[in-house]
């Protein structure tokens, strides 16, 4: 069965790779980014799949872009079946050095953009007693990083925010709820937390430094054994999102199952845990 999709953060990278997965499938796919100026990597990416995408404007840090663009969607299709929560920054940056503007940025895009578009289509999926929520996390949202400490804290936000709505919200009104965790893409997103960081005064010169760029270093070495491609990880977010009994929770590589195991291995997709909270709470 088609359903109507609606995903964030389509302007590269993964975003890209999910809209045209979930066309290539037979899905109407509703791809927003913040600026449609910068659709032209989607477009080329759609035409060479010979698929069609609805696109949007949708600023997951505006609440006001939020709710226009979702209630343009709901207007218009009478229903969205699934929000790919997709729009999202790295950064990498210790406590000590990082501002408390740039914290609460990454928070606001990372965690409260999550939000936001939660908050906008619930309560439709609520009424129908039908829907699907999957947010793009990462192993940072299960397993905390050197230099990564505030980015890591935005995913597990999301990780918890995942897990809470999923306790109850699921059994109760049918709306599935799925943290998908990748560990390294091969995309943009990596070059632009370090481009954030150059723009943001670059690695300082001081105790961290030999710290970070021994971190720098072992990244680039763990080369194509711990990172995907894009389509590689987009490939899990459509099962996820076609499977009839989706996941709480999904790493995405073998690698991102090892490194996470320590943490996940009792309970490795969420449903365990989801019905003791259940249980101990609501039943």
């Amino acid at each position: 069965m088609s359903k109507i999709v609606v995903i964030t953060g389509c302007s590269a990278g993964l975003g890209i790779a999910i809209a045209v997965q979930a066309a290539q499938k037979g899905h109407k796919v509703y791809a927003t980014m913040r600026n449609i100026s910068k659709r032209a990597a989607l477009d080329e990416a759609a035409a060479a799949a010979q698929v069609t995408l609805e696109v949007l404007p949708l600023d997951v840090a505006d609440t006001a872009s939020v709710n226009i663009c979702l209630e343009k969607i709901f207007t218009k299709e009478g229903r969205i079946d699934v929000l790919i929560n997709n729009a999202g920054s790295g950064f990498v940056r210790s406590t000590e050095q990082a501002s408390e503007e740039d914290i609460a940025w990454i928070m606001n895009v990372n965690f409260m953009g999550v939000v936001r578009t939660t908050k906008a289509v619930i309560g439709h999926m609520r009424e129908a007693r039908s829907g699907h929520i999957i947010n793009i996390s990462s192993v940072g949202g299960l397993v905390g990083q050197p230099f990564n400490e505030v980015y890591c804290a935005s995913k597990f936000a999301v990780e918890g925010y995942t897990e809470s709505l999923a306790c109850y919200v699921q059994p109760t009104f049918g709306i599935n709820f799925t943290s998908v965790e990748p560990g390294g893409i091969r995309s943009e997103f990596a070059n632009a937390a370090l481009a954030h960081v150059q723009a943001s005064g670059g690695m300082l010169q001081d105790e961290y430094l030999p710290i970070i760029q021994k971190y720098i270093g072992g990244a680039q070495a763990r080369g194509d054994s711990a990172y995907q491609s894009c389509d590689e990880v987009a490939a899990v977010v459509i099962d996820c999102m076609e499977a009839k009994n989706p996941p709480i929770r999904t790493r995405t590589s073998d690698w991102s199952n090892k490194f996470c195991e320590l943490k996940t291995a009792a309970d490795p997709d969420g449903l365990l845990l989801q019905k003791q909270v259940y249980d101990t709470f609501l039943a």
